[in-house]
């Protein structure tokens, strides 16, 4: 396998998984590559489902191996909240500082710090053949956001062992530990 899809118009993420893919014979293609795509409709149940809509969707469009990840993140105070609605929890709020300070007011209230970023990711290889690949990294809630790295919850989210939020690492620190890593070294030690 030369060529592999990484369905996906994020540029953060694109960032993050093309350094972990760097020393690697396998190019990575994303929807940055090609005219505008429409994502599909991610209406799945869990981060798996939502993945594989997406892997699925990008092998039919592309005729080419695909991988698609869904991620989110978990906070205890909020019944482990935001989950697969992280990115719209996110925009019902007018900017992040007002989403960051709901969060922040909840785990206060509640005594409970703890949270989690899971990731799951799809690839598809040929019509209904998929492979799930999971990360998922524990820590806690920062009570004042911290960073300008990063994006979505990082500069709240301070990983378990370290004293710094996602959003004060960068790429590399952050690649060593992430959820998303996680996962795709899962893929990548199943693609070689």
């Amino acid at each position: 396998m030369k060529d592999i899809l990484f369905f996906s118009h994020n540029q953060k993420k694109i960032i993050e998984v093309k350094k972990i893919f760097q020393h690697n014979k396998i190019k990575i293609h994303n929807l940055n590559s090609f005219s505008k795509v429409k994502d599909p409709n991610e209406n799945g149940k869990s981060f798996s489902s939502n993945a594989k809509i997406k892997s699925m969707y990008g092998y039919k469009i592309f005729n080419l191996p695909c991988f698609a990840d869904d991620s989110g993140f978990c906070v205890d105070a909020l019944n482990n909240k935001p989950g697969i609605k992280s990115k719209r929890f996110l925009e019902k709020f007018s900017n992040r500082k007002d989403a960051f300070d709901y969060i922040i007011s909840k785990v206060i209230k509640s005594k409970n710090n703890k949270a989690f970023f899971t990731t799951a990711i799809s690839l598809t290889l040929k019509e209904n053949h998929h492979i799930i690949f999971l990360g998922r990294i524990d820590g806690k809630i920062s009570l004042k956001p911290k960073g300008v790295n990063g994006f979505g919850y990082d500069p709240i989210f301070i990983p378990e062992n370290h004293n710094k939020t996602f959003a004060q690492m960068n790429i590399e620190e952050k690649n060593k530990i992430s959820h998303r890593k996680i996962a795709v070294n899962k893929l990548k030690s199943f693609l070689f």
